[in-house]
């Protein structure tokens, strides 16, 4: 069992430092494979779209959990976005994450916070 979260700040190279925390953590409780390169994927997506869409240069809190072939990534701003799963035409440049998320992972889903803040999280379910 692994239950560790890193708090990174909202800025262009919080992506990069998430999808690599999450992919390190992971590997060390054992996920490797196909599920490791999902989780990683899915990660950067969401600590993506909590630097796009919450405040600049606010903490970003990335906790991760694996309980037995479950692994759980939740990512914590200070905005108050909702994620929504959107299906941009294939020239947009963005607006894909969710789908992402959405296809990918086992579940997902989001609450608010009381502080105004926005949790989003995804869980896999791993083969390993």
């Amino acid at each position: 069992m692994l239950d560790d979260e890193v708090v990174l700040t909202a800025e262009r190279s919080a992506p990069r430092h998430a999808r690599h925390w999450v992919m390190r953590a992971i590997a060390g409780a054992g996920v490797g494979g196909a599920s490791n390169q999902v989780i990683e994927l899915l990660a950067g997506e969401l600590v993506s779209n909590a630097v796009i869409h919450g405040p600049a240069g606010e903490p970003v809190r990335v906790a991760v959990r694996v309980d037995g072939g479950v692994v759980r990534v939740a990512v914590t701003d200070r905005g108050g976005g909702v994620p929504r799963v959107r299906h941009p035409e294939p020239t947009e440049p963005n607006g894909r994450g969710m789908a992402l998320v959405d296809a990918l992972s086992t579940a997902w889903g989001s609450a608010r916070l009381p502080d105004g803040g926005t949790t989003v999280w995804f869980e896999v379910e791993t083969d390993d």
